[in-house]
């Protein structure tokens, strides 16, 4: 029987065509796969609870993690301060660890999945693409059980429904597009320069002191919340806890006092647009370059 394009084991041919091309390639090509993105990210999550002691509480497992850092810091600071530790400042911890989690969690995977897929890279044809965003659909998993676990927890820290969880659905969208776009630009490079992963594991475990985790830009000052905000995780993960916790409204603009009596900007909703430009400029850019260098993977593997 003669061999279908699907059983080639050639390397895929390079691309030549425009921006736009690429692109509706890319659309293509992932939607007529839809069903091998859905097994691979099935497989993960298999593997990843396979004789597992700890079973599904491995997906809370990091974020109250974090949760505990943030508080044991907290406390001490609040200590030495001589003021008291808020219920809300536990909240916003517990908030902000889970797409923390999330992002550090599905880089970890994405990063080693073209070099872990040795055999599937190789041997078969289907668009790469898959590997990465799998790994990332894997991870989105373990996120979805820490989110049901979060909803029982936040009541019993004080915080109460309002209109302002209408911007979760938004930031998820966005810190998922930002992952997905981070995801494949490390894992393509990964393929190239071998050293990429053990410099994407040092900025996982530092990057949670630049990335305001365990705590507000603000406490920084207003020139150094205005630092800080420039990462591009840091709008999503303050919006997050200013709309979960706090009940702000991201469309609103906001204000605080820091610890020296001057005011700084704690939100704005630039802020917003500055995280989602970078979540969608970087999927499309980090595409296109997978995409395009795609047809030399097997030689590099």
């Amino acid at each position: 029987m003669a061999a279908t394009p699907h059983d080639s084991v050639l390397p895929v041919p390079a691309r030549s065509g425009g921006v736009l091309t690429d692109l509706r390639e890319i659309a293509s090509d992932m939607w007529t796969r839809r069903d091998l993105l859905y097994q691979l990210a099935r497989r993960d999550v298999r593997i990843r609870y396979k004789q597992a002691v700890m079973g599904f509480a491995w997906a809370i497992f990091m974020p109250l993690l974090v949760v505990l850092a943030g508080f044991l810091i907290r406390l001490a600071m609040a200590t030495v301060s001589g003021s008291e530790l808020q219920t809300t400042t536990v909240a916003g911890l517990a908030v902000k660890s889970l797409p923390w989690a999330f992002f550090v969690g599905s880089i970890g995977f994405a990063v080693n999945s073209l070099t872990g897929n040795m055999n599937l890279v190789t041997k078969v044809y289907f668009p790469r693409e898959v590997l990465p965003i799998a790994s990332i659909g894997a991870q989105l998993f373990d996120t979805m059980i820490g989110a049901a676990g979060l909803l029982v927890i936040l009541p019993f820290l004080g915080v109460r429904p309002t209109l302002a969880l209408l911007w979760v659905p938004l930031l998820a969208l966005i810190l998922i597009l930002f992952t997905a776009a981070s995801g494949l630009f490390l894992s393509c490079a990964n393929l190239f320069f071998r050293d990429v992963k053990y410099i994407v594991q040092v900025l996982l475990t530092f990057g949670i002191f630049f990335t305001p985790v365990l705590f507000e830009p603000v406490m920084l000052g207003p020139t150094g919340a205005q630092v800080i905000m420039l990462n591009p995780l840091a709008p999503l993960l303050e919006g997050v806890r200013l709309a979960v916790v706090q009940g702000h409204n991201l469309a609103e603009p906001l204000m605080q006092l820091t610890k020296h009596g001057t005011e700084a900007v704690a939100w704005h909703p630039w802020y917003l647009v500055y995280s989602g430009a970078w979540a969608v400029i970087g999927l499309i850019g980090s595409a296109l370059m997978f995409h395009r260098l795609e047809f030399v993977f097997a030689e590099y593997v």
